[in-house]
């Protein structure tokens, strides 16, 4: 079934979008959530909410790209639940770690002016991934869209470690020096 059709089936209600959306990415929405929470089970109870989310969410929103759309959807619920389970312990997984590398170059907090700006910020970030060689770009999208290892990463691209945290380190000033231009970071 394409996706197309199981956007409609979302749009009429119709329950058999849940089961399709499952057949069909499934396992890709586990893999996303298993990236970040490290547990089997959690993980595939953050794929069950996420199918509960997209029901929720179309309509009244129409993904253009519902594979895209239900990543976010995993990976959201996901940081969320690792959020949640470590407030009171910090460390262990790569999220932690993660949100350390990017600290640098986007500032954190969640006041008005924040969420306000989050769209244009999202849409920058977008633009400057996209600019960026094929491989940077996938790796650094591997590395913080889907929190795989640098050694997952270095694998995938018979790359050593070092080579893929030098193109991350390298990214994340390009990143910084871009949203300075683009006036979302100040030094």
């Amino acid at each position: 079934m394409t996706d197309d059709q199981i956007i409609a089936l979302y749009w009429e209600k119709n329950a058999a979008a849940i089961a399709e959306s499952s057949q069909k990415y499934g396992t890709y929405c586990f893999s996303v959530a298993h990236n970040i929470l490290h547990n089997h089970e959690d993980a595939e109870e953050c794929v069950n909410d996420t199918w509960l989310h997209t029901w929720r969410a179309i309509p009244p929103q129409r993904p253009a790209h519902l594979r895209s759309f239900l990543a976010k959807v995993t990976r959201n619920l996901a940081i969320n639940r690792f959020l949640a389970q470590t407030s009171v312990k910090r460390g262990g997984g790569q999220l932690p770690l993660i949100l350390e590398e990017l600290a640098d170059c986007v500032a954190g907090g969640s006041d008005v002016e924040n969420i306000c700006t989050a769209k244009e910020l999202s849409r920058s970030i977008n633009d400057f991934v996209r600019a960026l060689p094929k491989r940077d770009g996938n790796i650094f999208v591997r590395r913080y869209f889907f929190t795989e290892s640098v050694t997952e990463i270095a694998k995938r691209y018979a790359l050593t470690e070092n080579h893929v945290a030098v193109i991350l380190t390298r990214t994340r000033k390009k990143l910084k020096q871009h949203l300075i231009k683009e006036g979302y970071f100040h030094e």
